[in-house]
């Protein structure tokens, strides 16, 4: 039977290049989204041998979409593919059990390989990640961990681009009063009071695209 690969990128033209790649290689890629979300609900409902989600995503960010995965389909192993290699966004997936974390500019040499070791249980990394991992672990400096939970994260992220408390609240199915809350607990958390510096944040911490 061929393992199964959700994909998951804002990119049309990302998805259809890796689909191809994956077909070729003898994959099934059983579904594609276009957001975090969408992502989790399809990982869900058709429970996949992989996920292959980009980190910078509307709505969701892969990071936070794949710790969603792993809490409700833990047989799902989770590859991140992204163009940010930054030490702490690397050690935050590991630490949250994902096993590969790949570099677009490497995924189509690397991808293919990456999810036959997922699924022996090995851990991948894009010959540019593991410099940092190396550099970072001879510097015998621990990578921030971050300050946020990742519902703080998600509002954090939504706030960011854009959305109201009201569409905040829709997209996450709480009340206003709640994301209002959520809100005034990352500015105390962070020590930022302003809109235009909770979207500086996650920027800086990539979250969202400048």
């Amino acid at each position: 039977m061929a393992i199964r690969v959700l994909l998951a990128d804002d990119h049309l033209i990302v998805r259809q290049g890796l689909k191809v790649l994956l077909e070729r290689a003898g994959f099934e890629v059983v579904a594609e989204a276009s957001d975090g979300q969408q992502a989790v609900g399809l990982a869900e409902k058709l429970r996949p041998d992989v996920a292959v989600l980009d980190l910078m995503m509307p709505t969701l960010n892969g990071l936070d979409a794949g710790r969603q995965i792993r809490q409700r389909r833990r047989d799902t192993a989770i590859i991140l593919l992204t163009m940010h290699t930054e030490e702490y966004q690397v050690a935050e997936a590991l630490r949250a059990g994902f096993r590969a974390y790949l570099v677009k500019t490497q995924a189509a040499d690397d991808l293919v390989r990456a999810i036959h070791d997922v699924l022996r249980g090995e851990i991948f990394l894009s010959e540019a990640v593991s410099r940092v991992v190396v550099s970072g672990y001879l510097s015998g400096v621990r990578a921030p961990t971050d300050l946020l939970a990742p519902r703080e994260r998600e509002v954090l992220q939504l706030v960011a681009e854009g959305k109201t408390s009201k569409e905040i609240a829709e997209l996450l199915g709480v009340s206003a009063k709640t994301v209002e809350s959520y809100r005034a607990h990352i500015m105390e958390k962070l020590d930022i009071h302003q809109t235009a510096g909770l979207v500086r944040y996650a920027i800086r911490v990539g979250l969202v695209m400048p």
